[in-house]
């Protein structure tokens, strides 16, 4: 019976929809439920406990909706929250994580370049990521300011969105890095810019087709994957305004599927 409980997957905003389309791909029968806590967002100027307490209330929304794996598919919210999930709960706890090894996998020089928030970066999760697979790699660390609300707006790759990265990734393109990791999932939707800033020999790593393939494995492992051919639904929330919600999800995701408002216990700061 477990097998066909839905899939808990949340961030602080629509970012997380860049994941959801690879479980999707991955999971074509699974029922997903996405929370998005976009009148809390950005969580990447937060401070940690606060992240943590966002993080524990919506898990527990999830649960309560009978969530039978949780995806914190956010990379601020995994560094900051994921080891208090992981301790409390029994579910399968799936997080984020910049993609430092197969950055380095594929790069040809040894050079390249990090994008991510501020939090993400100076977290102690993503310190010991690059300790344990750095490798002799030279990582150039760039904070991506104004790049999640820029996303969260809706007008993605045009030329503001030009304007925003060519002034992010400038320093990293002069210092010669060959692969540039995506640490946010909001970024994977400025993947077109970011091409074509970069320029068609740099490699782009987003880790979200990853992420999708070890939540498959976690499932199977557990026997809570649903065989089923039929593609799942998919449930949208939300904190903030409903109606903008609304269009973020009609344009990233395809589908007009109504968006509900979190409880009120979910909505508490």
């Amino acid at each position: 019976m477990s097998a066909h409980l839905p899939i808990g997957v949340f961030d602080s905003g629509i970012g997380g929809l860049s994941v959801l389309r690879h479980i999707r791909e991955v999971l074509p029968g699974e029922d997903l439920v996405y929370v998005a806590d976009r009148g809390h967002m950005p969580y990447g100027n937060k401070h940690n406990d606060y992240i943590v307490s966002r993080s524990v209330l919506i898990t527990e929304f999830l649960l309560e909706l009978n969530a039978k794996a949780i995806v914190v598919a956010c990379n601020t919210a995994t560094a900051a929250a994921v080891s208090t999930l992981r301790s409390r709960y029994s579910v399968p706890i799936i997080g984020m994580e910049p993609g430092v090894k197969p950055a380095i996998q594929h790069s040809r020089n040894g050079m390249i370049g990090i994008l991510a928030t501020e939090r993400t970066l100076g977290s102690g999760k993503f310190k010991g990521l690059v300790e344990r697979h750095a490798n002799g790699a030279e990582l150039f660390i760039q904070p991506c300011h104004g790049w999640v609300e820029h996303i969260e707006s809706q007008e993605v790759n045009n030329e503001q969105s030009l304007s925003l990265v060519l002034e992010t990734i400038a320093p990293l393109i002069a210092k010669n890095v060959d692969t540039l990791v995506l640490g946010c999932t909001h970024y994977p939707f400025l993947e077109k810019t970011i091409r074509q800033a970069a320029g068609e020999k740099v490699k782009i790593i987003d880790t979200g087709y990853a992420v999708a393939s070890h939540l498959k494995r976690r499932l199977t492992e557990e026997g809570l994957l649903n065989g089923t051919s039929q593609t799942g639904e998919a449930q949208f929330w939300c904190t903030g305004p409903i109606e903008e919600m609304q269009r973020l999800v009609s344009k990233f995701w395809g589908d007009a599927t109504p968006i509900l408002p979190l409880p009120d216990q979910a909505n508490l700061s």
